[in-house]
């Protein structure tokens, strides 16, 4: 009988061995890399919801050292499905950005928000598109881009409430409203740290400061 016993229990240990239950350590493993799989995915989608460039543009600059020219097209799609191109050999200069936020960010073609200046300078210049649309756009491949809301923000606000607006296609842009103020801007960038507001937000807020 002792011996049968013994057998049993070996049985049973070998059984619980083999078992598919992941023990505690291998449990934990299992979550956290589930836990990173999410986190990763989720940064995608995000990334995702800014549209997406064609990729790196190549330029080299005219003699005044204030014109760029573009050597390859820049290409952006945007999050509703919208394509935005700046053919090769345009011209640009950061025109279609009030000069007096540059000084936030430094100049239109510095850092990561250079490709959504090309393509707003172009889109001004065309003026195929309602500025609206065109603002919207600047925003959103600016975010493609990694800058952050708070800048981000700032800008959209600086074009809807101090930008070169036009009508009808063609039309001669004019700057609309007075000039920013260094106070106006730091109220605006608190409003924007405070509140988080969305675009439309925004657009209310300018509408409004313009009249």
């Amino acid at each position: 009988m002792r011996f049968v016993t013994t057998l049993l229990v070996c049985a049973l240990a070998l059984t619980g061995c083999g078992s598919t239950e992941p023990g505690p350590e291998r449990h934990a493993a299992q979550e956290a890399a589930k836990v990173d799989r999410q986190v990763k995915k989720a940064k995608s989608a995000r990334a995702a919801g800014w549209g997406s460039f064609s990729g790196p543009i190549e330029s080299r600059w005219e003699n005044d050292g204030l014109t760029m020219v573009l050597l390859n097209e820049l290409r952006y799609t945007d999050p509703y499905g919208e394509v935005w191109v700046a053919p090769a050999g345009s011209k640009v200069n950061g025109a279609s950005i009030p000069r007096a936020f540059w000084s936030l960010i430094g100049g239109p073609f510095d850092g990561k928000y250079r490709n959504a200046s090309v393509l707003h300078d172009v889109a001004y210049e065309e003026q195929k598109r309602p500025w609206q649309e065109v603002d919207r756009m600047f925003y959103n491949a600016m975010r493609c881009s990694g800058v952050g809301a708070l800048t981000a923000k700032t800008m959209y606000y600086a074009l809807v409430r101090h930008g070169r607006h036009w009508k009808n296609a063609r039309a001669t842009a004019v700057e609309s409203g007075a000039r920013p103020q260094p106070a106006n801007v730091e109220q605006v960038q608190d409003w924007i740290r405070a509140d988080d507001p969305s675009l439309e937000e925004i657009d209310a807020r300018a509408a409004a400061e313009r009249r």
